[in-house]
């Protein structure tokens, strides 16, 4: 073995240690239970998908995808995301009736990342997709389910902005024409470049009226005020209708009462191409990226169903980043024992296991250096010697 490469991961790949472990383990517990509660039900599917269909249809980019071939020279690659499996197998399987499907998973994604950009390139998410629901109300059922699901975690600091694809685009369109040139002004939004969105639009030949409404759409970003404002920027009926659904989505997070964690931004837009309609993301504390995402897809038609869907995904390294220090240390207790004395000491960890505490054994001749290792414990019990005799706490 090299030594170069003995202690080396892949690029982008992390161990998860002890206490990442534990930490990671009980916010999923305490999401999946809450997503539960609201009636999803969990799935899993395989790590390897083939590039031809989930790859393809998965919307990310083909140089994040990791390939390897099967025996028949198949391409696959390892899922990218969750939102085009489920679409898969609810296709295939699932939507044998026309009735709303609500699924859950927690898995790990896979997505390969440029050496300098220090990013992971396998990370765990947790998300629900309701499919097969059009309704506005199917929409904010996720929002909020997003919402209820980071406040049990302990999160406070978070704030959620919801925009919808559908009224971007057909501002664009009916101002610049062809979707060339309204490609070039979405790049500069879905990369929150706002300077650079604005020396792009005073460059364009356009009216004066027209450049006023393209930098007008930077303006509609805030609480339900800004639905009225977009009403008036856009002209034809689909930009209205979209606006209109976002006015009703407001209506509905009012009824669940999450209206203090729901802002509107009307530039938000999405690298992910598959997203039809209402869209949104979750920034928290102090992270620099979204902390979750999600939104209305039609993603199912590429598997052969007419269904439309909507549903979120959580970054489980992100949230955890953005809870920071939370006490989560959950007490061990030791027992030291000699062989003497070792049958009893299996008892006393089985009564503790039963009575749901964590115990751990410990033959008293496989530790050398018995202070440094008890120090790692809540408590400690000696069984030594012979019973009824030597030390016992």
């Amino acid at each position: 073995m090299s030594r170069l490469f003995m202690f080396e991961k892949p690029l982008g790949m992390r161990d998860t240690l002890p206490e990442l472990y534990e930490k990671k383990y009980r916010i999923r517990s305490l999401m999946e239970d809450v997503i539960k509660q609201w009636g999803y039900s969990f799935i899993e599917t395989p790590t390897l998908e083939y590039e031809e269909t989930v790859g393809a249809a998965s919307a990310i980019l083909d140089q994040q995808l990791f390939k390897l071939l099967d025996r028949e020279g198949h391409t696959l690659v390892l899922r990218p995301d969750m939102t085009a499996p489920i679409a898969r197998v609810a296709a295939s399987k699932l939507l044998n009736e026309n009735l709303p499907l609500r699924i859950a998973y927690s898995a790990n994604v896979f997505r390969a990342q440029q050496r300098e950009g220090g990013r992971p390139a396998e990370f765990e998410q947790i998300g629900i997709e309701l499919i097969n629901d059009e309704t506005v109300s199917s929409d904010g059922e996720a929002i909020a389910l997003m919402v209820s699901a980071l406040k049990e975690t302990g999160l406070k600091d978070f704030q959620l902005s919801v925009g919808h694809v559908a009224f971007v685009q057909e501002l664009f369109l009916q101002i610049l024409g062809t979707e060339d040139r309204a490609d070039a002004l979405r790049r500069f939004l879905y990369e929150k470049n706002y300077v650079g969105y604005r020396q792009h639009v005073n460059t364009l030949a356009l009216s004066s009226i027209d450049k006023q409404r393209l930098l007008g759409l930077l303006e509609l970003r805030g609480g339900d005020e800004v639905i009225g404002k977009a009403l008036d920027l856009v002209e034809n009926e689909r930009g209205k209708a979209a606006i209109l659904q976002l006015k009703e989505l407001a209506d509905v997070i009012k009824d669940y009462g999450e209206q203090e964690k729901v802002k509107f931004d009307l530039t938000l837009l999405s690298h992910m191409s598959y997203y039809t309609g209402i869209l949104f993301e979750v920034y928290a504390g102090k992270v620099g990226f979204p902390i979750g995402n999600g939104g209305r897809y039609g993603l199912l038609e590429k598997f052969g169903k007419k269904a439309s869907a909507t549903g979120f995904a959580v970054r489980l390294d992100r949230l955890i980043e953005a809870l920071g220090n939370i006490e989560q240390k959950v007490p061990v207790q030791l027992v030291v024992f000699s062989q003497e004395r070792r049958k009893e000491a299996f008892e006393l960890a089985k009564k503790l296991h039963q009575e749901g505490k964590r115990a751990v054994l410990q033959d008293i001749n496989g530790v050398k250096n018995l202070d440094a290792y008890t120090h790692q414990f809540e408590d400690t019990t000696f069984l030594l010697g012979k019973a009824g005799k030597g030390p016992a706490q």
